[in-house]
C-alpha cells in the first residue's frame, strides 16, 4: 500500500502516522529513501540519538524550549499544547546530497497543559527550511485524518466490505471515500453562505543548545 502510494504520480509532501508505524525503522527508512518528509508518533521508549529513550531526551529540555502552540482546530476550538522540538544530528547517507545538507531530523514532544505528565513523542524528517510551527501543524493533521476515516466508516460504510483481493478492496474504499467527500462538500455549502453551523462535534547535563531560533541536540564526541 505504502509502496503503491509512493510510486504514484500524486505529490506527497508529508506522511504522519501513529506509533505503530513510527517505531518501525524500516518504514522510516523507506520514506527517507523516497525523499518524503514525515512527522511520526513514537513510544516514549523509542531510541533517540544521544539518549537510549526519547523521554529521557525531553526530560533534559530547558523550560524555555517548551512553547504553547495550537496544532489545529477541534470541536471546542484550537487544540493548544506545550510543544518542544530539537534538531538531531544528521545522517549523511540520507540527509546530504554530496557534501551539502538537504534534510533535517527532529525530535518533537507534545505536553498537555492541564496534565503535564501526559506527553506524546515524535520523530521528524524534514526539508531544511521547515519551522517548529510546521512540524506541529503536520503532527496535528493526523487527528483530522482519523476523524475523516471514522466519519466515512459511520456514514458511508468504509469498513463494511468482505473482499479478499486488492482490486475489490480498492473499488470499495474509493466509492466510500467519494461518497464521504460529496457529503462533506454538501454539508459545507450552507455554512459558507453564512448559515449558522449546527452540531459541531537537570539543565547542567542537558545536551540541548540554542542556535539562532531553534534548539539542537549536541552529542559529545569520543574522548581522547
Amino acid at each position: 500500500m505504502v509502496l503503491r502510494a509512493l510510486a504514484s504520480p500524486l505529490p506527497i509532501a508529508w506522511v504522519t502516522a501513529d506509533s505503530a508505524y513510527g517505531q518501525d525503522n524500516r518504514f522510516r527508512r523507506l520514506l527517507e529513501q523516497s525523499g518524503v518528509g514525515y512527522v511520526l508518533a513514537v513510544p516514549k521508549s523509542q531510541f533517540s540519538v544521544g539518549c537510549s529513550r526519547i523521554e529521557v531526551l525531553f526530560a533534559q529540555a530547558p523550560d524555555e524550549a517548551w512553547e504553547k502552540i495550537s496544532c489545529g482546530d477541534g470541536a471546542k476550538g484550537p487544540r493548544v499544547y506545550h510543544w518542544a522540538a530539537v534538531r538531531l544530528p544528521a545522517v549523511a547517507e540520507f540527509d546530504h546530497q554530496g557534501e551539502v545538507p538537504h534534510r533535517m531530523r527532529w525530535a518533537l514532544a507534545r505536553r498537555s497543559i492541564s496534565k503535564p505528565d501526559e506527553i506524546a513523542y515524535y520523530l521528524a524528517y524534514t526539508p531544511l527550511q521547515v519551522t517548529v510551527q510546521e512540524l506541529v501543524r503536520v503532527a496535528g493533521g493526523r487527528w483530522a485524518i482519523e476523524e475523516c476515516f471514522q466519519a466515512a466508516k459511520n456514514e458511508c460504510g468504509l469498513d463494511q466490505y468482505e473482499v479478499r483481493r486488492y482490486v475489490g478492496w480498492y473499488r470499495h474504499i474509493t466509492l466510500a471515500m467519494l461518497a464521504h467527500a460529496f457529503l462533506a462538500a454538501t454539508a459545507r455549502q450552507p455554512w459558507e453562505k453564512g448559515v449558522e453551523q449546527v452540531g459541531l462535534p537537570g539543565r547542567s547535563s542537558s545536551q540541548w543548545r540554542r542556535f539562532g531560533d531553534s534548539w539542537q541536540l549536541v552529542v559529545p564526541g569520543p574522548r581522547t
